[in-house]
C-alpha cells in the first residue's frame, strides 16, 4: 500500500477570497515504512500573507519572492501522488486549496488521482470529545514534536506520518484473511498485548452467519434499543 501523507500552507483562509498555496510538502509510505522519498517546494503566491496565517508558518513576502509559483511544480505534485491514497490532517482545508490551484490550470483536482483519507477525522472518532490537532495527538500519543516551533509543510507532514503509524499501530496484526482455510496440521495464532490467541480460519457459513447476526444488531440499533443478555439498553436511533 502506498501512502503520501501531505500537508500544505497558505496566504489565509479562503481560496476564494484569493487566497493562495506557500508551501506543499509530502512524504511517501509503502507497506508502513517510510521510504525517504519527499515532495517539497516554497511557493510564491504573488500576494501578501494574513497576519493570523503569517503568525503561524512565518514565511515571509520577502523570503517567498524568489521561489516557484504553483504552476512550476504543479505537474510534479499530480505524478508524486497519482494512485496513491494521500492522509492529510483536516484535508478539505488543503484539498480545496491544491484543488483551486489545479482547477485554475485547468489541470485535474486531486480526488480524481488519488484517494483522501482525512485523519483528523480518523482522530476524532478514536478520540470522541478531545482536542485532535496535531500538537495533542503528538502528546497523547507519544510522538516527539520538540523540534516543531512554527508549522512548516514538510515538517508537518513526517510528525503526521508518525502520529498515523502510532495511531494505526496493530492494525496490521489484528487483519488476516477470514476465508482463508487452515492447513492441515499446521498451528495459527496472533499476539495481542502480550496475550497469544488462536487464529482460526472461518468458512463461508460462518461468514454468513455472522454478517447476519450484525444485521440484526444494528436493527435494533436503529429501532433505538439494545439488547444485552435480559437487559435493554436505551438508545439514541441511529440515523
Amino acid at each position: 500500500m502506498r501512502y503520501i501523507i501531505l500537508d500544505t500552507e497558505t496566504t489565509g483562509l479562503d481560496p476564494n477570497q484569493g487566497h493562495k498555496l506557500v508551501e506543499v510538502g509530502a512524504v511517501e509510505m509503502i507497506d508502513r515504512q517510510l521510504t525517504g522519498k519527499h515532495f517539497h517546494h516554497y511557493l510564491n503566491p504573488e500576494r501578501e500573507s494574513d497576519e493570523g496565517a503569517l503568525g503561524v508558518h512565518g514565511l515571509t513576502t520577502e523570503f517567498l519572492s524568489d521561489k516557484p509559483l504553483f504552476q512550476t511544480i504543479a505537474q510534479d505534485l499530480l505524478d508524486f501522488i497519482d494512485g496513491a491514497t494521500v492522509l492529510i490532517h483536516n484535508a478539505p482545508f488543503d484539498t480545496k486549496f491544491i484543488n483551486a490551484e489545479l482547477n485554475a490550470l485547468n489541470l485535474p483536482d486531486m480526488h480524481s488521482i488519488c484517494v483522501v483519507e482525512d485523519t483528523l477525522a480518523m482522530a476524532k472518532q478514536m478520540f470522541p470529545g478531545k482536542r485532535n490537532n496535531l500538537d495533542a495527538l503528538c502528546e497523547r500519543l507519544g510522538v516527539n514534536n520538540a523540534h516543531r516551533t512554527l508549522h512548516g509543510a514538510l515538517l508537518d507532514a513526517e510528525i503526521l506520518a508518525e502520529v498515523y503509524l502510532a495511531m494505526t499501530r496493530g492494525q496490521e496484526t489484528l487483519s488476516m484473511d477470514i476465508h482463508a482455510p487452515a492447513q492441515a496440521g499446521s498451528e495459527h495464532s496472533i499476539d495481542i498485548g502480550g496475550l497469544r490467541l488462536a487464529s482460526i480460519a472461518l468458512d463461508d457459513d460462518d461468514v454468513m452467519a455472522h454478517t447476519a447476526y450484525l444485521e440484526h444488531m444494528a436493527k435494533k440499533c436503529k429501532d433505538g434499543v439494545v439488547w444485552m443478555a435480559d437487559t435493554s439498553i436505551e438508545t439514541s436511533p441511529v440515523k
